[in-house]
């Protein structure tokens, strides 16, 4: 089982960034996707989350508006569109996947600064 994310790096405030996640080793469209990130000295927390058929989203009252969670289960792939970005967004952004069991990605560094 892989969760692979990409797409982080360094952007200015008010920018955008769109991260990747790619699911290899699991049947990708009977999980539930979220993308979750942790901030220097801060907790793991909930950004987004989608079901297994892309029908129904979630998310975080911070990213509501500028976020985006979608997902391509032809590509075993969920993806993140992040605009307006903030400092307050600077975060590893990690990836996981959930249905009998959970699993994470390693996360990819997401850094807004002007």
């Amino acid at each position: 089982v892989q969760l692979v994310e990409s797409g982080g790096g360094l952007v200015q405030p008010g920018g955008s960034l769109r991260l990747s996640c790619a699911a290899s080793g699991f049947t990708f469209s009977r999980y539930h996707m979220s993308w979750y990130r942790q901030g220097p000295g801060k907790e793991r927390e909930l950004v987004a989350g989608i079901s297994s058929s892309g029908g129904s989203t979630n998310y975080a009252d911070p990213v509501k508006g500028r976020f985006t969670i979608s997902r391509d289960n032809a590509k075993n792939t969920v993806y993140l569109q992040m605009n307006s970005l903030k400092p307050e967004d600077t975060a590893v952004y990690y990836c996981s996947a959930r249905f009998l069991t959970l699993y994470w990605g390693q996360g990819t560094q997401v850094t807004v600064s002007s």
